[in-house]
C-alpha cells in the first residue's frame, strides 16, 4: 500500500467531551522543520492532566519529534523552526518567564533504553534533588526511597543502594530511570518507546507502574506496540505524516476509528 502525503488541511476528530480533567498541553496550528523538512503540520491536540496519553503511528510520522516538543529538547537539534501556539499550564512553554531548566523540572523524559548515570543506585535518584541545593540527608533518603517504592523498585535495591546503577537489569535500570525522574516531583513524565529493549516481564512491569503513576502524573508515551497502548492509555493519537490523524479515547481508537487510515494502520494494512 503506498500512501500519499495528504496537501489539505489535516482533519482532527478529538470527541472528548466526557473529559473533565484540566488541560496540561494545548497545541494550536504547530508546525515543526528541521531545516526544509516539513516535521509537525498544523496539530491541534490537548493533553489532560493525570491520564497516560499514547502517540502511535509509523516510524518517520513525528511522533517522537513532538514528544521532544514537549520538553524543548527537539531545540538541540540543528536548524529547527517552530510555529503555532505550544502551552503548558496555560503558558506557551517558549515564555520567557518559563525559562528550559524549569520546564525540564516539571517535565521529566524517560527514554527508548534505559540511561542510568555511572554512579550508585541512591546516586541517581539523589542526583536531581543535589542539583536543585537540597543537601539535607534525612531529606534525600526520604526521596530517594519514596521514589524508589513509587517506581516499584525499592524491595528489589533496598539492599544495595550502593552498589552501581549498571548492576540492575535492563528493565530494573529503566525503572531506575523511572525513579530518577519522579525524584524531582515532575507534572509530566513523556516516555518514548520505553520498553522497546525489555524483555516481555520487565514490559509488564513497567506498564504496571505506568499504569499506577497516572494517579498522579500525566503520561505521554510513544509505542510501535498497538497492544500496549491499547492497555495501558487513556487516549490515543494517530500520526501520519506529519499530521495528527486522529485522536479520541483509546477504546473508540481501536475499536471504532472514524478516519480510514487509522483503521488501516491499527489492523496491520501498512506501517
Amino acid at each position: 500500500m503506498v500512501l500519499k502525503e495528504r496537501i489539505e488541511e489535516p482533519k482532527l476528530r478529538v470527541m472528548n467531551n466526557a473529559n473533565w480533567n484540566k488541560p496540561v498541553y494545548q497545541a494550536d496550528k504547530l508546525n515543526l522543520w528541521y531545516g526544509t523538512s516539513h516535521a509537525l503540520k498544523n496539530l491541534d491536540m490537548t493533553i489532560h492532566e493525570k491520564e497516560v496519553t499514547a502517540i502511535i503511528g509509523p516510524s518517520g510520522c513525528g511522533k517522537s519529534s513532538f514528544l521532544k516538543t514537549l520538553n524543548r529538547m527537539v531545540e538541540l537539534q540543528a536548524e529547527v523552526h517552530i510555529s503555532g501556539t505550544l502551552t503548558f499550564m496555560e503558558e506557551t512553554i517558549f515564555s520567557p518567564s518559563l525559562p528550559v531548566e524549569l520546564l525540564r523540572t516539571k517535565v521529566g523524559m524517560i527514554f527508548q533504553k534505559p540511561n542510568p548515570f555511572p554512579k550508585s543506585i541512591f546516586e541517581n535518584v539523589a542526583f536531581g534533588l543535589k542539583i536543585q541545593g537540597i543537601r539535607q540527608k534525612e531529606v534525600i533518603e526520604h526521596v530517594v526511597e519514596d521514589s524508589l517504592r513509587k517506581a516499584a523498585l525499592w524491595d528489589e535495591v533496598k539492599d544495595r543502594l550502593q552498589k552501581p546503577a549498571m548492576s540492575l537489569s535492563g528493565g530494573q535500570q529503566q525503572r531506575l530511570c523511572i525513579a530518577r525522574a519522579l525524584a524531582v516531583s515532575p507534572e509530566v513524565l513523556l516516555m518514548d518507546e520505553p520498553t522497546s529493549a525489555l524483555d516481555p516481564i520487565s514490559t509488564h512491569k513497567v506498564e504496571e507502574l505506568i499504569t499506577q503513576l497516572k494517579q498522579e502524573v500525566t503520561i505521554v508515551i510513544v509505542t510501535h506496540n498497538m497492544q500496549q497502548a491499547s492497555r495501558i492509555s487513556d487516549q490515543t493519537a494517530f500520526f501520519l505524516n506529519g499530521e495528527m490523524i486522529e485522536m479520541n479515547s483509546t477504546p473508540i481508537i481501536f475499536e471504532r476509528p472514524t478516519d480510514s487510515l487509522t483503521d488501516d494502520y491499527i489492523n496491520g494494512r501498512f506501517g
